[in-house]
């Protein structure tokens, strides 16, 4: 690689520690590390949210879905946006009643501290999981494009995450967000301008090619559930599916609560819908573009994977110092979500594992802790992430299959709380063992659709707790307004 590019590279994430060190160096609270003191901007919430759900794998496998097939890929974005409108509406009021810090404090004032200890943990081993593979797949990719060992990309996006967020907080997490989402946004749209500018017909040819090859074509309405691209796959799998990653994850309800209102909150959850539904329709522009590209000029040897069309047309096409920035780009995609995960997993062990069983209430012990938690979680990451190099990419792929199986269970337990009056803990426990059991099965024991999963998961745990509570009545925890002074025991 060229220096200038190294150059780039090294300058972006110089700027995040930077960036972290500035905005951390005075934080003396809980509140301002985990919480960013409640007051961040509507429209930097707003951008942190996309760019958290925007990883590496999105930079560079949704071209690859357009130069494979067409543009059906937008029906899913179309069922988040209805998604986040859900949450806005039936989850948010739950979480701005009172002062609470992680989302499955609402489960422990609904059906007790079991519930809330069980839901919190299942978050951090699946959230460990998850992006720890979301690390070494994209520590991959830069392996690829930056010719360096698998092992030295995982500990470089490793360190320079867990540096910026111990330092930061959730300031650093998301102003580092709005920059990272500027740099991969400008990287991206940079690349289709270089693409384009390399077919003989400019944008013309690139629009004839694709008309040509079917590679506008938005909608699919037939009913195959074993499909992932289709309109109902979209627009309810898809819309299922968001108001579970968007309403029940401490990664995203995270931010919601550093917002300074209710309405702030609600406003940037909706309005990053129409920004991803953007997004996505860049990404698959490329991908046409790729499409076009390589019917003028074939890439030599094997024809190229989906996911790789784009990486390859960076790696052997871009000029010097752009290549950096794309790369830097891949690094900013990588990272925005690792550094949300790493504050949101601390944040989880802190308020619903350590505060509650010990009944510490010293801010500077417990930042102490927060900040070392960061650091640990990060160890993790880096740690799955080094053993997956071990893994065929078969189990690699499953995984996080698996991985996203939580938040569908999760929802599960908040509409129990939130749409019913009589289910208890016990009858939730069992709901979510049935729901874990379910959309294990979907997996494996069928051939449905992913998007789907998570609507298999949560009307499992729904329908069984449900059902639960009819069996045996248990007593009920009267729904109570969090306050400071309950947040060290849910169950009061």
């Amino acid at each position: 690689m060229h220096s200038i590019d190294l150059v780039v590279i090294a300058s972006y994430l110089l700027g995040c520690i930077a960036l972290g060190w500035w905005l951390g160096s005075d934080t003396k609270s809980l509140n301002e590390y985990f919480l960013g003191e409640r007051s961040i901007p509507a429209w930097a919430v707003m951008i942190s949210i996309v760019a958290t759900e925007t990883s590496t794998a999105t930079f560079l496998s949704v071209p690859g879905v357009a130069y494979k097939v067409d543009l059906t890929y937008l029906q899913l974005p179309i069922g988040y946006l209805f998604g986040r409108v859900i949450v806005a509406m039936l989850l948010l009021p739950s979480y701005f009643r009172g002062r609470i810090e992680t989302a499955y404090q609402v489960l422990g004032h609904r059906f007790g501290t079991t519930t809330r200890r069980t839901a919190s943990l299942l978050f951090l081993v699946t959230r460990s999981l998850s992006d720890g593979l979301r690390l070494f797949l994209a520590a991959k990719v830069l392996q690829l494009i930056a010719g360096s060992t698998i092992g030295t990309a995982i500990l470089v996006m490793a360190a320079a995450t867990i540096v910026y967020t111990y330092l930061g907080g959730m300031k650093a997490v998301v102003w580092a967000d709005v920059l990272q989402f500027a740099i991969y946004m400008v990287g991206a749209l940079i690349a289709l301008l270089l693409l384009v500018g390399k077919l003989p017909g400019g944008w013309t040819e690139l629009i004839d090619r694709g008309q040509d090859a079917h590679k506008f074509r938005m909608f699919d309405f037939s009913f195959d559930p074993t499909r992932a691209y289709t309109f109902w796959a979209g627009l309810i799998g898809g819309m299922v599916l968001n108001t579970a990653t968007h309403g029940v994850d401490q990664i995203m309800v995270q931010r919601y609560l550093s917002a300074r209102s209710q309405r702030a909150a609600a406003g940037a959850l909706v309005a990053s819908g129409l920004v991803v539904l953007i997004q996505f329709a860049l990404f698959l522009l490329i991908g046409v573009g790729l499409f076009a590209f390589y019917q003028v000029d074939p890439p030599s040897g094997m024809p190229l994977a989906p996911d790789d069309a784009f990486a390859t047309f960076i790696v052997g096409y871009l000029p010097v110092g752009v290549k950096g920035l794309v790369i830097a780009a891949i690094f900013a995609a990588a990272m925005s979500t690792l550094s949300g995960s790493l504050n949101a997993s601390a944040s989880a062990v802190v308020n619903d594992l350590y505060r509650p069983i010990t009944g510490c209430d010293d801010e500077r012990t417990l930042l102490r802790l927060s900040r070392g938690l960061t650091v640990a979680w990060g160890a993790v990451q880096a740690a799955v992430a080094m053993g997956a190099t071990q893994l065929e990419d078969s189990v690699v792929n499953n995984a996080l299959a698996i991985a996203s199986f939580a938040t569908g269970i999760l929802l599960g337990l908040f509409l129990l709380g939130i749409l019913t009056s009589r289910v208890g803990q016990r009858a939730a426990l069992v709901g979510m063992v049935a729901g874990i059991s379910a959309v294990s099965f979907a997996k494996f024991g069928t051939s449905l659709a992913w998007p789907w999963y998570a609507l298999v998961g949560s009307s499992t745990v729904f329908a069984v707790g449900l059902a639960a509570s009819y069996l045996r009545r248990e007593p009920v925890l009267e729904p109570s307004t969090p306050t400071a002074a309950s947040n060290l025991d849910s169950s009061a």
